[in-house]
């Protein structure tokens, strides 16, 4: 929601974190954590002074929402297991393990290819899934 706003809001000045906090009514405390990430992993840029504040480091088309989601160490894991550990309960893996993961998959496979301004300007048909709606109604006739 932050980089959003930022991208929405932001112009060559840069933008107070407090106008961010304030139009989303985020936590300023927690927002200079997240844009302490996001700024080592250069998508964003601090600016110092008066009218200090954080800008895009590269144009919102140019960054995707996986790499936001990476930057501030968001997972878009759907299983409560870890890889490295044998399983979901104790030694197994739970029953329904493999279609979280696979759902997981296609969770961060789908943000890796939507932007920061797509999301803006409203995600292209061509991307969203296809299908579910009236997979849906069938199923449910």
């Amino acid at each position: 929601m932050a980089m959003t706003d930022l991208a929405k809001f932001g112009t060559e000045e840069a933008m107070p974190l407090s106008a961010i906090a304030e139009r989303q009514q985020i936590s300023l405390a927690y927002l200079e954590q997240i844009f302490q990430r996001l700024r080592r992993a250069d998508l964003v840029e601090s600016v110092r002074g008066r009218s200090g504040g954080y800008r895009l480091m590269r144009p919102a088309t140019d960054i995707t929402i996986a790499q936001i989601l990476i930057a501030v160490e968001e997972e878009t894991r759907m299983t409560r297991c870890h890889e490295e550990s044998p399983g979901c309960l104790g030694e197994k893996r739970c029953l329904t393990h493999s279609l979280w993961h696979a759902l997981g998959g296609h969770i961060a496979a789908f943000l890796a290819n939507v932007s920061l301004q797509e999301t803006l300007d409203g995600i292209p048909s061509s991307k969203l899934a296809r299908g579910i709606s009236s997979s849906v109604q069938v199923a449910a006739e």
